[in-house]
């Protein structure tokens, strides 16, 4: 079992920047690609960024492409997401999530899920 914990979340002003980090428990997770979600009151969950096990492959939402860095340093079993220039859009409960790649659906399989941080952006 993976344990995923997550902090650097708060409020910024618009045009702003933070740091996400998710902290993981277990041997296996450098051998697990990494999401990070999030949620807006009223919307579907979506995904932001995700970064395979070695930090080779790296998927951006288009919304955040320029902006959001998604990296990894295994040795600490941590993920970063590095969030600049902010806009009021970009407010969410944003979500870590780790698992295996998935050969059969061609994506990974998100089987540990961090416990959400509040990203408050005001203007």
């Amino acid at each position: 079992q993976v344990q995923l914990v997550q902090s650097g979340g708060g409020l910024v002003q618009a045009g702003g920047s933070l740091r996400l980090s998710c902290a993981a428990s277990g041997r296996t997770f450098s051998s697990y690609y990494v999401g990070w979600f999030r949620q807006a009151p009223g919307k579907e969950r979506e995904v932001v960024a995700r970064i395979s096990y070695n930090g080779g492959s790296r998927y951006y939402d288009d919304s955040v492409k320029g902006r959001f860095t998604i990296s990894r340093d295994n040795a600490k079993n941590t993920v970063y997401l590095q969030m600049n220039s902010l806009p009021p859009e970009d407010a969410a409960v944003y979500y870590c999530a780790a698992g295996p790649f998935s050969i059969a659906r061609h994506q990974p399989q998100y089987d540990y899920w961090g416990q959400g941080t509040q990203v408050t952006v005001s203007s």
